[in-house]
């Protein structure tokens, strides 16, 4: 454990009063009175939330320890990060003592709340808080947007962004994606919109909830941290637990796991639904996307315009239709931006095209449910990358899918064992190949696909096992599948 401290006694007192003076007028009564100031504040986990939390405490004049199991050699980026501030850092270790001396703890997304650490600091009560949260007691716009779900929300929250955007709204996204917004919080006015896509990790502290709140699907997912699907449903619902009965709950109709939640909305609940005529909400009916507020209906966008592949994009277009419209987004603008918008980095994304074969980055694809959501857009001979690390999933249906539906099958990371019992037992007893790493499962999946083929990189599992997250797992296959284009060009030059 490595133990350090920034000592610059006056720069907190300056820094605070300097920040003050630069507060926009709304701001002031609530940052110069906040109610961190002058607390100890413990901040676990120094990555970009902690990061957030980390400035934030400077700002408002609260003293901060920061403390990571990572060791110091592998956080000489982030401690850079916060050079100049008064922080102390405890690294390599949680130790008992940082209780001692805090009286918050704010605990980032990757820190499981069963750690020995937290069990003991609700034993004393000590609260807990994290970055998104804190953002939502200090926010000052008027209408704010959550997104939570299973799958889609990165997408779904994209797009509202966009959405507003075409109409000319002021608009921060961010939360689980991007930057975290608190950085954000003393750029944003009272007529902003705020867009945030909120994890399971983020909600399971909540005490609050936005204006607008979407549950898009509750399937299992990081059953790992929160161990039943009860725990895993709850952390969701605070998304809607805490709302007033002028807020409004916009649900996934499709999706039982999200509808179950709607006697949690006290307010107005608005639906989206491939399947349905939902009566306050989006829908589709005759080729066209639909928008009903209950008394009348407008089409906003044809199925055959929209440029996102899957059905499973079509529901998330329904959900940032319905959103927008919420918060008062012209519909014109939705259906502009509906029509327009490509996708989000990682996400069914087209690489390239090499020699009629095409590779498709769904690294996102960290759960079997969403990894079947890929498979289903395609119609095309599939080779897949599957694997990663399980978060304690379900793979039987999977299992059957994709002996099904893949041509070939590529396993890779700490998931291909147990992938192999799985095919095995779902009957597909040929075409599955095994892989040390991505690198060697791209360069087989190159030998191996044929004009006409999809090969789609859609791993079913987390990155935690060889990456820092789906992002880094993600930019590695566009690496390789660029490398694997420009080695074709030279041979054809």
């Amino acid at each position: 454990m490595i133990r350090s401290i920034d000592t610059q006694p006056a720069a907190r007192p300056a820094a605070a009063v300097l920040f003050q003076l630069m507060l926009p007028p709304y701001l002031i009564p609530t940052l110069m009175n906040d109610s961190l100031t002058g607390k100890r504040v413990l901040i676990l986990g120094l990555a970009r939330q902690g990061l957030a939390m980390a400035r934030l405490c400077a700002r408002i004049g609260a003293s901060m320890t920061v403390s990571d199991l990572r060791p110091a050699e592998q956080l000489a980026g982030e401690v850079g990060e916060l050079a100049g501030l008064p922080v102390e850092f405890v690294l390599g270790d949680h130790p008992f003592t940082l209780l001692d001396t805090c009286d918050v703890i704010a605990a980032s997304g990757s820190v499981p709340l069963d750690i020995p650490l937290l069990q003991e600091a609700r034993r004393r009560g000590i609260p807990l808080t994290n970055d998104s949260l804190e953002f939502m007691r200090r926010c000052p716009a008027e209408r704010t947007i959550g997104i939570t779900g299973s799958a889609g929300k990165t997408t779904t929250t994209t797009l509202v962004g966009e959405m507003a955007r075409a109409a000319g709204r002021p608009v921060w996204v961010g939360g689980n994606i991007g930057r975290p917004l608190l950085d954000d919080l003393t750029a944003m006015t009272p007529g902003d919109l705020v867009v945030q896509e909120l994890s399971s990790f983020q909600l399971d502290l909540w005490d609050t909830s936005p204006s607008i709140g979407a549950i898009l699907n509750v399937t299992p997912n990081h059953l790992d941290r929160h161990k039943t699907m009860a725990a895993y449903s709850a952390a969701k619902a605070n998304i809607l637990r805490y709302q007033t009965a002028d807020d409004i709950a916009v649900l996934g109709a499709d999706d039982p796991g999200a509808e179950g939640l709607s006697k949690l909305a006290p307010g107005r609940v608005r639906r989206f639904s491939r399947r349905l005529e939902v009566a306050d909400g989006a829908f589709v009916r005759g080729g066209q996307l639909w928008l009903r507020d209950g008394v009348r209906e407008i089409p906003f966008a044809r199925l055959e315009d929209i440029q996102l592949r899957g059905e499973h994009n079509v529901s998330n277009i329904l959900a940032a239709a319905v959103l927008a419209d919420s918060a008062g987004i012209d519909r014109e603008a939705i259906g502009q931006a509906a029509v327009r918008f490509q996708g989000v980095a990682h996400r069914l994304e087209l690489v390239r095209t090499i020699d009629g074969v095409q590779y498709v980055n769904d690294s996102i694809a960290t759960a079997p449910e969403r990894a079947l959501a890929a498979i289903a857009a395609y119609r095309e001979p599939l080779v897949l990358l599957a694997g990663g690390k399980d978060k304690d999933m379900v793979w039987s249906t999977w299992a059957r899918v994709v002996t099904r539906r893949a041509k070939v099958v590529i396993l890779f990371g700490d998931l291909t064992e147990r992938l192999q019992a799985e095919l095995a037992a779902a009957g597909r007893k040929t075409g599955i190949f095994q892989a040390a790493d991505l690198t060697e499962a791209v360069a087989t999946a190159h030998r191996l696909a044929n004009r006409g083929d999809v090969v789609l990189l859609s791993p079913g599992g987390t990155s935690f096992d060889a990456f820092r997250d789906f992002a880094e797992r993600g930019a590695l296959f566009r690496r390789l599948v660029e490398n694997l284009a420009a080695g074709e060009s030279g041979r054809n030059a």
